[in-house]
């Protein structure tokens, strides 16, 4: 059952505007990952989660699949399942059955997209309180008053965490640490580093859908910030950082451009780039010290047979004092 959901302040706000245009201003430029994720954004990444080379979603699905009743052993039921970054919770199904939740809580930065795949979620399970939060989780945390008291799961699928620098990354699982409480659980799905002979083709896939998702960025700009940018100017770029660990998307400018977002005028010349987006690779002893760091205690982990991708379960524990 779908309950309740208050619509709160629409995100193509004052921080879009902020971001974009202290992004483009930056040298060098870069504008956050998270405002890809427009309706059009949000229904591209899920056409990229179905592309033959993006193995990411379906490695991770058989993982919830094949482990949920060693998941539900651990976890026990009778939580509330917090999502973060639900987007179509197409994965979120295998979970639910298998650890019988008292609640589910996704959260999405996309409105429209998370009211769309809630109702769809409410109607598979109409027992369950399905109760959706329009939020960008790097911000705070509201949580719904309904599921005060009971014990949470976090889960945190898509190797999200990837797409923040380590430092960032550690602030948000604090973070997460302080809303769900000690004693809450984070199932959290992290990729993991092998051959750019994988990596790259599920960054820049055949058919162009990675590129029309990057490139929508420039389209969101013009249509919701008064944006003239020639969007036939750029093209998409991906590239392995081995120093950093990490997959990094690029928009490429092609051509010198000059252009204006939200009055303000910009240009760039032919080869430069606006980074739009990481994905830092783990293993599983950098897992391990990211969860750490910010007082997760890992109390299980799964990894399919190619070593492609890895479910963690872990624990938030009291920060000790010392040493």
């Amino acid at each position: 059952m779908l309950l309740d959901l208050d619509r709160p302040r629409s995100f193509v706000d004052a921080a879009f505007r902020t971001d974009v245009l202290q992004g483009l201003a930056a040298r060098p430029r870069a504008i956050p990952a998270r405002w890809f994720y427009d309706t059009a954004g949000s229904a591209l990444f899920e056409e990229i989660t179905r592309l033959p080379e993006y193995y990411p979603t379906r490695t991770e699905t058989a993982l919830l699949r094949t482990h949920g009743p060693d998941i539900a052993h651990l976890a026990g039921r009778g939580r509330a399942v917090i999502e973060l970054g639900s987007g179509s919770s197409a994965k979120t199904p295998w979970l639910l059955d298998a650890i019988e939740p008292a609640a589910y809580v996704p959260i999405d930065i996309s409105g429209e997209f998370l009211r769309k795949s809630a109702a769809s979620l409410a109607e598979r399970f109409p027992n369950l309180p399905v109760l959706p939060v329009e939020a960008d989780f790097l911000e705070p945390l509201r949580l719904p008053p309904a599921i005060e008291g009971m014990p949470r799961l976090g889960f945190f699928p898509g190797s999200t965490i990837g797409n923040l620098v380590p430092e960032k990354a550690v602030d948000l699982l604090r973070a997460l640490h302080t809303s769900l409480g000690d004693g809450s659980l984070l199932l959290i799905g992290m990729d993991r580093i092998k051959s750019t002979d994988i990596l790259i083709p599920a960054y820049d896939d055949a058919q162009g859908v990675t590129a029309r998702f990057n490139l929508n960025l420039l389209a969101r700009i013009n249509s919701e910030l008064e944006g003239d940018i020639p969007i036939d100017a750029f093209r998409h770029r991906a590239l392995w950082n081995e120093d950093q660990g990490r997959i990094e998307m690029h928009l490429e400018a092609m051509r010198n451009v000059r252009f204006t977002v939200a009055g303000r005028s910009f240009e760039m010349t032919s080869g430069e780039t606006i980074h739009t987006e990481n994905s830092h690779k783990y293993g599983p002893r950098e897992a391990r010290m990211l969860l750490g760091a910010a007082g997760w205690h890992r109390i299980g982990k799964w990894t399919d047979p190619d070593g492609l991708f890895m479910l963690v379960l872990a624990e938030a524990r009291p920060t000790p004092s010392a040493p």
